[in-house]
């Protein structure tokens, strides 16, 4: 039963981490121009549109990582009018970049009421820290679900954030790149990340770096939210 509890509370986690970035994508896109995410459903923090159009990426793949390994992965993804990003390569790059600033910001928010729950003597500090135990409650009751949803929601957006950063095609980072290029060389550059094997090649060497680039950025990260005087055991 507690296994049970622990999957639902990652999933629900999971599952709105992952809406809340395609939606961000979504309505940046909308803002800026191309209309496609939005008339396919995909503006709006409903996961039922994202669910539907990506079911093995949030559903299948989050219940066997976490059956398997006890902690979830997963994706989900936001049409958009190549074409548009090709005129506006830049504003493409924005609508890139609003993805994992969603996750930034669950991020604080999840600190915000960690630091919070702390000061009003709900939570403290855990003698040693992991992805669902970043902090724990004093008692039980709905002040444990909270520390455990807490944790999760923390971790989880950092892993969101930095995995997307990394400027490797297909991840977000590697369209963020654009903004900083002139409009040609912008859109020479994303007609050659747009390559298929570019994208497969992109995700094998992401994940080889990835433990490499996220545990100092978690370290950091924890040391930020407990100033100085938490550490990872």
């Amino acid at each position: 039963m507690d296994r049970l509890i622990l999957g639902l509370e990652w999933y629900v986690v999971f599952l709105f981490s992952i809406v809340l970035h395609e939606a961000a994508h979504a309505f940046a896109a909308l803002r800026l121009g191309d209309p496609t995410a939005y008339h396919g459903g995909q503006v709006t923090l409903d996961p039922v549109p994202h669910i539907r159009r990506e079911p093995f990426g949030t559903a299948i793949v989050p219940i066997v990582s976490f059956l398997l390994g006890g902690w979830m992965i997963g994706w989900a993804s936001a049409p958009y009018d190549r074409h548009w990003a090709m005129r506006r390569p830049r504003r493409a790059a924005v609508m890139a970049l609003a993805g994992p600033v969603s996750n930034l910001l669950l991020v604080i928010a999840a600190a915000a009421s960690i630091r919070a729950g702390i000061a009003l003597g709900f939570f403290l500090a855990p003698e040693r820290l992991s992805f669902t135990s970043l902090v724990v409650a004093r008692a039980g009751g709905t002040a444990s679900w909270a520390a455990v949803m807490l944790s999760i929601l923390f971790t989880l957006n950092l892993v969101f954030l930095v995995f997307n950063l990394i400027p490797l095609p297909p991840l977000d980072g590697s369209g963020v790149i654009a903004f900083f290029m002139s409009p040609d060389t912008a859109r020479r550059y994303l007609e050659f990340t747009s390559a298929p094997m570019l994208s497969f090649a992109g995700l094998m060497i992401s994940w080889r770096v990835f433990g490499q680039v996220f545990d100092p950025i978690r370290l950091i990260a924890v040391n930020l939210l407990y100033l100085g005087h938490a550490h990872y055991g």
